[in-house]
């Protein structure tokens, strides 16, 4: 869907309005995650009635692409099974070195992540950066998990098409319509997680310069988040449309949602494996777990996270 550029002031005048929602205190630093409570972890417990795991991370890959450039790299650093004799003990070793953040790979962005303004979360001054990584706001706020419900909105369901085409945005008029269509309700410490079917057009057609054209969700959309206090927010893309529809701002919804809001955001996700458990079950909630890396820091990490049913 089609969606009218935001202003300069429209969009100056959301940020301030987000960044009041999001009032914990000088010393916070874990954001939104703050609308997870033990009450609400206890809560996601009950969702599992299946007893089925699904990843929801794309695989990674190694190959060059247009929206991969620079691909993980694996490499075996043992030799091959073929060289080692018959005879002791052996073991297999390998190592991967891959670039945190892109779009292809799955992967949580951490508060420290958006500067913007000269400013990170919560009002914390991008000096906090260094060469070493980031003194505060870094993945580590996540280190011991981040464990809720996940509830999945499926657009191009809604729109009764296989994908949105790069460069759709989804509006909060659409969220609340998948809401109303799938019969669910997104509520406090959820963990929104948004199809717009990136990984089902990539798998069909190919990869795309997606830094270019990709579709997300409309940044005035990023209020609905904030009035019903989710958590996360995660999608099969990158969350943000390209082209941007806001003037001098090339990811809005980044520095609305992290920036301002204070959401860890999970990129390029692909609930292809979830969607026919949802659909066949009618169920469009679960136990959701994702589990960065612990690594200090760090903008983000890779992750996997495991939707239980």
């Amino acid at each position: 869907m089609s969606s009218g550029s935001l202003s300069t002031d429209e969009f100056a005048a959301l940020h301030t309005w987000l960044s009041e929602q999001a009032r914990w205190g000088e010393a916070d630093r874990l954001g939104a995650l703050n609308h997870i409570t033990p009450a609400e972890i206890v809560a996601a417990a009950a969702e599992v009635r299946l007893g089925r795991t699904v990843s929801l991370a794309s695989p990674i890959e190694g190959e060059a692409t247009a929206d991969n450039p620079e691909p993980s790299v694996h490499q075996m650093t043992s030799e091959s099974g073929d060289e080692m004799d018959d005879e002791g003990l052996h073991f297999a070793l390998d190592r991967l070195a891959m670039n945190v953040h892109g779009n292809a790979d799955s992967h949580l962005d951490a508060l420290c992540h958006v500067v913007y303004q000269g400013r990170l979360h919560n009002d914390v001054p991008a000096s906090a950066i260094g060469t070493a990584g980031a003194d505060t706001l870094s993945v580590d706020v996540a280190r011991d998990g981040i464990v809720g419900r996940g509830v999945l909105l499926d657009i191009p369901r809604l729109r009764g098409v296989p994908w949105l085409e790069p460069g759709d945005h989804v509006t909060a008029e659409e969220l609340l319509a998948a809401e109303r269509e799938q019969h669910v309700r997104v509520g406090k410490g959820d963990l929104l997680l948004v199809r717009v079917g990136h990984r089902k057009r990539r798998d069909e057609l190919g990869p795309w310069d997606a830094a270019r054209t990709r579709a997300g969700l409309d940044p005035r959309a990023v209020r609905f988040l904030a009035e019903r206090q989710v958590a996360v927010l995660g999608s099969d893309s990158n969350n943000d449309t390209a082209p941007s529809n806001t003037p001098g701002v090339a990811f809005p919804v980044h520095v609305l949602a992290v920036q301002a809001l204070g959401l860890h955001l999970l990129d390029y996700l692909q609930f292809e494996e979830l969607l026919p458990l949802c659909e066949r079950h009618d169920r469009w909630t679960f136990l959701c777990v994702v589990a960065p890396l612990r690594v200090p820091g760090a903008t983000g990490s890779p992750v996997n996270p495991i939707a239980m049913l």
